[in-house]
């Protein structure tokens, strides 16, 4: 695993391994022990650039080569992720913290994406379609965008790196990719090193690690890339939407969530508190999907959230390393000191801790929360860590009210005894996504993945990865002559 953070710690910038030409590094650490994995000189402007021009020269060859070709690249993809599975799985526990059940659950939908991507590669169809003049034949083409640019995120790093870049790619573009400064490796020069194994041309894929405050604004402002796919933050994916809308590019943004998991007075509780326990606490809370706040209905409230708290005591928190840990740490001390803000916070305001959990470094064992005043703000905002709000309600329409009484809209959950209650109840919900009888974190290669409100624009998978990263183009051809007024 060491040789991943020796070797890959450098930019790829068409088709070289190479230092950047920063000033300053990027320090990579274990978020557990505070080892440093790797040091990374930065990228500047000026080698975004170079990594942009790269993709745009390499991009036109490959989008004329024999999409069967093109697909042998995610095959072998795929072949390299399933014989290197347990480096990865190392590099994910080190760098991110992930547990083995949380690098276990990224590695299976990593390979779902590349077969996706596989099938991908030869997606793309024309039309024919009818004119309303004699002779004329109209067909419309889907073709690249030419370069995509992707931002991707600290906590599932090498999936949504590979669920955007693979089938950018495989679609007959070429990529940019900037990992988070957090995880560099995993989001970043891992995936080029897996598509250059993979016999991906090289300049096509360029990772360059860098931070805004040496290149501003310089990725998006690019004039070579079309597309710009970012996940991250609402805060941060607004102003790449306004510099995107400035420059005419296209924006696909998956951001943050603040989802519900609802229990409606006919389900089994049991169940429920699974789906809730897992919704809230997987990968330390730190998912756009995750379950912030759980609703159940008051007539039995006090039975699931006493099943509730029982089965949260036991998630063991502790050394990802360990099997056996189901909470590892958060991110950094940053993200340690604003969840631990947060229950302070609700606290103060009036909530009750039914648990709360100690902050020892970067390790935040969980905390349950209630009694939060419901005009609170915490519960209307992302919490990015450990920490649930059980919050009680008089009926459907209440439960409705409250799960839409946030600025977010990616996904959530209900559990009832009857599934089209549950379907009618999904469908008064505003958000891009929704699960009746199951947990709130899903992701599927063919389902389109993507968010209302604050939670994003646009969206991924199956034939929406199509839309995204692919143009229209319209060629008419006349048969015979043409009628002109003058």
């Amino acid at each position: 695993m060491s040789s991943y953070f020796t070797d890959l710690a450098q930019q790829y910038i068409d088709g070289e391994w190479r230092p950047g030409s920063g000033s300053w590094d990027i320090i990579d650490f274990n978020p557990y022990d505070g080892e440093k994995l790797a040091s990374i000189t930065i990228a500047t402007a000026d080698e975004v650039d170079q990594a942009y021009r790269s993709a745009a020269r390499a991009q036109k060859q490959w989008a004329a080569t024999n999409p069967y070709t093109r697909r042998a690249v995610f095959e072998k993809a795929l072949r390299l992720v399933e014989e290197r599975e347990q480096e990865i799985t190392e590099v994910i526990i080190a760098e991110l913290g992930g547990t083995h059940l949380k690098a276990a659950f990224e590695l299976h939908l990593v390979k779902e994406f590349l077969r996706e991507a596989v099938h991908l590669a030869l997606a793309p169809e024309g039309k024919i379609l009818p004119s309303p003049t004699d002779g004329k034949e109209n067909r419309v083409y889907r073709v690249p965008v030419g370069v995509v640019g992707v931002i991707s995120p600290f906590n599932f790093p090498f999936l949504l790196s590979v669920k955007s870049v693979a089938p950018a790619l495989a679609l007959g573009n070429g990529v940019v990719l900037k990992p988070h400064q957090n995880t560099p490796i995993t989001g970043g020069s891992l995936v080029a090193k897996l598509f250059e194994d993979a016999g991906l041309p090289g300049g096509l894929l360029n990772v360059v690690i860098t931070d805004i405050a040496e290149i501003g604004d310089a990725f998006i402002e690019h004039p070579v890339p079309k597309v710009i796919s970012f996940t991250g933050s609402d805060t941060v994916g607004r102003h790449v939407a306004t510099v995107c809308a400035a420059h005419f590019k296209r924006a696909v943004l998956e951001l943050g969530g603040n989802s519900a998991i609802v229990v409606l007075d006919d389900a089994d509780l049991d169940y429920a508190v699974d789906a809730a326990v897992f919704s809230r606490y997987v990968h330390q809370g730190q998912v756009c999907m995750a379950a912030n706040r759980v609703l159940v209905d008051r007539s039995v409230a006090e039975e699931f959230t006493e099943k509730f708290v029982a089965k949260v005591r036991t998630l063991k928190t502790g050394d990802p390393r360990d099997p056996g840990t189901v909470i590892g740490p958060v991110i950094n001390s940053t993200q340690a000191n604003a969840i631990s803000g947060t229950v302070e916070q609700a606290v103060a305001e009036g909530a009750t801790a039914l648990l709360r959990g100690a902050v020892t470094d970067n390790l935040v064992e969980p905390s349950v929360l209630t009694d939060l005043p419901a005009d609170s703000a915490l519960l209307r905002q992302e919490v990015f860590g450990p920490v649930v709000f059980l919050v009680p309600f008089d009926g459907e329409e209440e439960a409705v009210r409250l799960v839409n009484d946030t600025p977010y809209g990616l996904s959530g959950a209900v559990h009832t005894a009857d599934v089209e209650r549950g379907v009618a109840f999904a469908k008064r919900i505003d958000t891009g996504m929704f699960h009746v009888n199951d947990g709130t974190v899903h992701d599927e290669p063919l389902v389109p993945f993507g968010g209302e409100k604050h939670s994003g624009i646009g969206r991924l998978n199956g034939e929406t990865t199509v839309d995204a990263f692919t143009t229209i183009k319209w060629i008419s051809v006349q048969h015979g002559r043409s009628g002109f007024p003058f």
